[in-house]
């Protein structure tokens, strides 16, 4: 009997425990010990970043990872979310639209990332962005777009670091059309990107009377230009306005040297990218002119550029980052600061915080638009210096204008198609 009534004491004091504790504490319970409620606390915040590591876009996407790498250790050395520690997944893409929706999808699905930041092209980040807002996963793309924030392709998931060709390409035709002329000729990536940063140039230049002479395109991966340039000189243009970007910029720029185009008329790029002027060297590039979302010598005058320089040179010996790979740490950052300020990886709640977030963490004060998610956020304008005026291999640029961050550049909230 006294055995039967210990028996029935500790079965009772059991049935109490489990009970007293309720649900939670069952699921916080596991057989070996662990505290599952806070082992899902302490997850890792994961971010997907796909971008074309392989191809003709693969060295500002590689330069992309390692501003990206910044932003996770920056985070991660100030004790993440409460302990919680964020981690990069990067994939390539391709610069394929199936290859990145695919990746994607993997990163979501099978990898449970948070969000997805990354999308270096035009032709390939509205499917990344078609797959994330299906899923009602945060996107942070930090490729130049304008369809992105329109209406057809929105949603409430989507946000776009990085420039649009409208701003860019809109900065350049007001910079460079009244001090070199109104007669242009256009080389036009034949894809989105192209098409764009095109709409936006004329646009803007109709202001100023432009007129177009050529509209010259060409595939994207396009090697040879040399088929262009007797058609560039028979125009004889003021401006040849070179939409080209990555190693398609490198060919061409390097071609039109050659070819005596400079002679005749004024090279200008709505992105002139550092890392194509450092690949080609100061010759062709001499006097070129162009927009940029980034230039490191605003250091001199700002003191987030700075901060971000400095990590840069700590992290890779002392170099200095580029303009597209720093878009890869303003899109990282801009997400795990949302997380820190929500307080939560809920992704409505991190949308909510992304929405009102008011920044400055390496080119200046920044904020996303409301209706379409754009970051508003100054242009800088480069003029490429010549060899004899390159001090610091670094330093091949001169900043000729900034343009300080304003909405007055985009289209209206009420063009893109949103209820105003």
């Amino acid at each position: 009997m006294a055995h039967d009534s210990k028996s029935r004491q500790a079965n009772s004091t059991r049935r109490k425990l489990i009970l007293g504790a309720g649900g939670a504490a069952v699921a916080a319970a596991s057989p070996f010990g662990i505290n599952i409620v806070h082992a899902q606390n302490k997850m890792p915040i994961k971010i997907g970043f796909p971008v074309p590591l392989t191809g003709p876009f693969g060295t500002e996407a590689n330069e992309q990872v390692k501003c990206a790498e910044i932003a996770i250790k920056e985070f991660n050395a100030s004790n993440g979310l409460n302990g919680r520690m964020a981690e990069l997944l990067v994939r390539d893409d391709k610069l394929n639209r199936g290859e990145a929706a695919t990746r994607t999808l993997e990163l979501i699905e099978k990898e449970k990332v948070n969000f997805i930041v990354g999308s270096l092209s035009a032709a390939v980040q509205l499917s990344v962005n078609n797959v994330t807002k299906e899923r009602g996963v945060i996107f942070n793309s930090i490729s130049q777009s304008d369809a992105i924030g329109e209406v057809k392709d929105f949603s409430k998931y989507t946000f776009h670091e990085a420039l649009n060709p409208h701003m860019t390409s809109g900065a350049l035709a007001r910079y460079a059309i009244p001090k070199f002329g109104k007669r242009v000729v256009f080389f036009v990536p034949d894809y989105a990107y192209g098409h764009e940063m095109l709409r936006g140039f004329q646009r803007a230049g109709k202001e100023f009377g432009m007129e177009t002479l050529g509209d010259l395109r060409y595939p994207l991966g396009t090697s040879d230009f040399s088929s262009f340039f007797p058609r560039v000189q028979a125009a004889k243009p003021d401006i040849l306005c070179m939409f080209n970007f990555g190693r398609d910029l490198v060919n061409a720029i390097k071609q039109a040297y050659d070819f005596g185009i400079k002679q005749q008329t004024k090279i200008i790029t709505p992105i002139l990218l550092i890392s194509a002027r450092t690949a080609v060297g100061p010759e062709p590039f001499d006097g070129v002119v162009g927009a940029t979302s980034y230039y490191w010598k605003i250091e001199d005058s700002l003191a987030s550029a700075k901060s971000f320089n400095d990590l840069y040179r700590k992290a890779y010996n002392g170099a200095v980052p580029t303009d597209y790979g720093a878009l890869g740490y303003a899109g990282v950052r801009t997400v795990l600061t949302a997380c820190r300020n929500a307080k939560t990886t809920d992704t409505e709640k991190v949308v909510t915080v992304m929405e009102n977030l008011k920044y400055d963490f390496y080119k200046g004060p920044q904020y996303y638009r409301k209706c379409d998610h754009q970051s508003v956020q100054s242009m800088i304008l480069l003029q490429s210096k010549s060899g004899n005026q390159v001090r610091d291999k670094n330093d091949v640029f001169d900043i000729i204008s900034i343009d300080n961050a304003s909405e007055k550049v985009l289209r209206t909230c009420g063009e893109l198609g949103h209820k105003v």
